[in-house]
């Protein structure tokens, strides 16, 4: 059974618009709350977004063993608890977890039966550049740090199942639910 579908992209690639896109069309899927030291945006709730703490709070965790991965992703500390895969795999449930591209291989790499791993990339740099500006949350010096990490982050898409640009994002919104919808296809008939 596939547990975990781990979405990955670099910043600004509308991954979190076809995550909360993908939840309302599939309501049966999870979704993995993850622990970051972010600040929280006006748009997010604590506990629903993200579990939002401070760094010596999140660095406690750590040594407690507490996240079955965790990532320093631009300055801030982002981290999936084990107790969530855990209890996924229990509950034969599956789980949406947005996260870094370093974060979806080490759920790939420690449930590589149960995971499908999914890549979206922008249609260019510039276009990501754009993006990133137009959603007025970032300085232009948080914005050049995202960017520089763009190439680091396109080298791992090989690597994942299943790789989609999002150019147009009520089409892209549309591929990802087709490809859930076939994912749930081959577990059911078997393949």
């Amino acid at each position: 059974m596939i547990n975990f579908i781990t979405i990955s992209a670099p910043s600004g690639s509308g991954k979190t618009t076809l995550c909360k896109a993908l939840q309302i069309v599939e309501p049966e899927i999870e979704w993995s709350i993850s622990y970051t030291t972010r600040q929280k945006r006006s748009i997010e709730e604590d506990g629903i977004d993200y579990f939002f703490i401070s760094e010596k709070n999140f660095e406690k965790l750590i040594i407690k063993g507490h996240f079955v991965e965790w990532q320093n992703v631009h300055g801030f500390y982002y981290g999936t608890s084990v107790s969530s895969l855990k209890n996924a795999i229990e509950d034969d449930k599956t789980m949406l977890l947005e996260m870094d591209v370093k974060g979806s291989m080490v759920i790939k790499k420690l449930y590589p039966e149960q995971t499908f791993s999914i890549f979206i990339m922008p249609p260019s740099i510039t276009h990501l550049r754009e993006r990133l500006r137009s959603r007025g949350t970032d300085t232009e010096n948080r914005i050049n740090i995202r960017l520089k990490r763009f190439q680091e982050e396109m080298e791992f898409r090989e690597k994942f199942d299943y790789v989609m640009i999002n150019e147009d994002l009520d089409l892209a919104k549309i591929e990802l639910q087709n490809t859930i919808n076939n994912l749930k296809q081959g577990v059911k008939s078997g393949t």
